[in-house]
């Protein structure tokens, strides 16, 4: 099972034989899902009744959508925001940095109630929980190590979250110059949070020293990838592979 965070077009390039996999769009949210049966109808209920939450939320909160700074918590917010804001205060950013690994992960949760295995894609970042080793190869823009890097995700590891940003590919907003940043973590909401903080602090190669300095000031943090130009900082619990 290969996935890649090229645009959509990695789509066509997931081997999951023994997953069924289909696509659910709803507004902006664009999901590719795998599970043991084909789940779209569940799936894109799921999806409306998340969003719903988040946009009823934002009417009544227009801050939520717009900060770039953490929000002060809400006891009587939905679950799914809850979550946003907790694991955007860890990490210092706005909880909008945290809506595609949070819609990923809430939606993979309730899935796993009907299915044993599922991967749920949002923009690159992903929530997975199956019982076989997967391998995700990161995307870097015009790097020289895009797509020659993977990271091997033991089955012991899940459910986990995989999530990604980056400063000079794609449309997600970054303060930092990284080519990718890949943060591997039990929530696939903070790693979504995380990884556009350590993003953003990425300006200099040199930076790339202290990035596992930072990862675990946020905390709740597996392990992750950094890369900028031709030169790549790991750490944590992550199994690096070369691909062909």
């Amino acid at each position: 099972m290969k996935m890649e965070f090229v645009k959509r077009n990695y789509r066509k390039r997931v081997t999951s034989s023994d997953l069924v996999s289909f696509q659910v769009v709803v507004k902006e949210t664009d999901l590719w899902v795998s599970a043991d049966r084909n789940l779209e109808k569940e799936t894109r209920d799921l999806v409306l009744s998340y969003r719903n939450q988040l946009e009823t939320y934002i009417t009544s909160h227009p801050g939520f959508l717009t900060s770039l700074q953490p929000r002060e918590e809400d006891p009587f917010a939905p679950p799914i925001v809850r979550e946003m804001i907790e694991a955007t205060r860890k990490a210092g950013v706005g909880p909008m940095a945290s809506v595609a690994g949070a819609i990923a992960e809430f939606v993979g949760k309730d899935l796993l109630k009907i299915t044993d295995q599922v991967i749920v894609e949002n923009g690159g970042d992903i929530f997975i929980d199956v019982k076989r080793p997967v391998t995700v190869s990161i995307f870097a823009g015009r790097s020289p190590l895009s797509e020659k890097i993977g990271l091997r995700l033991p089955s012991s590891q899940m459910p986990l979250g995989v999530c990604s940003s980056s400063g000079t590919v794609g449309h997600s907003h970054s303060e930092g110059q990284a080519d990718a940043v890949c943060i591997l973590s039990s929530s696939a909401v903070l790693a979504d949070g995380a990884a556009t903080a350590l993003g953003n602090r990425l300006e200099r190669k040199r930076d790339l020293e202290r990035v596992d300095k930072w990862a675990r000031e946020i905390g709740g943090i597996i392990g992750g990838v950094a890369i900028m130009g031709d030169r790549m900082a790991s750490w944590g619990r992550v199994e690096l592979v070369a691909l062909k």
